[in-house]
């Protein structure tokens, strides 16, 4: 798929570029964005080098990822970064979003604004039918962008995720397109139970 910026009333989503190497690195040194995400740590220069000239890049390229800077406004500041990942078993495509704010833009609202503009393209773009997202059990601050975002929560998942080198219990909540108000290439059939 072509790269593509998204842009929502206060914020500019754009595939990462050379030019955020030095905004990445500095976000990526606080110690919830490592004890979160799975970005390395400690987080080196080359890690966000890499991550804006390849890691993003091949993403967009293959079709298995597709990661956006979140600017406040064109021209202004790094506020955070939100993914769509795709994941392929068997036949069927599953895709996850995941995001970090930088700490000194949390408490705004960025960063539910930019996961709702993500998630609406990805449902319109991608023709995803279900879009998940997992964050570990004490992970409040994903948690509440989540919820404001429109995911509802569906439980714990034991052993959810791999987080340097340990699995761990995970959150997660699910969007569908009808919970942005969007309608859905495939028919959903709810349990009659749900």
């Amino acid at each position: 798929m072509e790269p593509t910026t998204l842009t929502t009333d206060r914020l500019v989503l754009r595939p990462f570029a050379p030019s955020d190497e030095d905004e990445v690195y500095a976000a990526c040194q606080d110690p919830d964005i490592q004890r979160y995400t799975t970005v390395p740590s400690p987080y080196e220069r080359e890690h966000a080098r890499s991550f804006v000239n390849e890691l993003v890049p091949n993403g967009w390229r293959a079709g298995t990822g597709y990661s956006f800077a979140v600017r406040l406004g064109a021209d202004g500041p790094l506020v955070a970064a939100v993914g769509v990942h795709v994941h392929q078993v068997f036949a069927t495509r599953s895709y996850e979003i995941g995001y970090w704010a930088a700490k000194e833009h949390r408490g705004h609202g960025y960063m539910a604004e930019a996961v709702r503009a993500a998630a609406r393209w990805a449902f319109t773009e991608l023709g995803a039918a279900r879009l998940e997202w997992r964050a570990q059990v004490d992970n409040a601050g994903s948690r509440a962008v989540a919820q404001k975002a429109g995911f509802r929560m569906e439980g714990i998942l034991r052993a959810g995720i791999e987080h340097r080198g340990a699995m761990l219990d995970c959150r997660i909540g699910g969007l569908l397109p009808s919970d942005l108000g969007l309608p859905s290439r495939t028919p959903y059939l709810p349990s009659a139970s749900a």
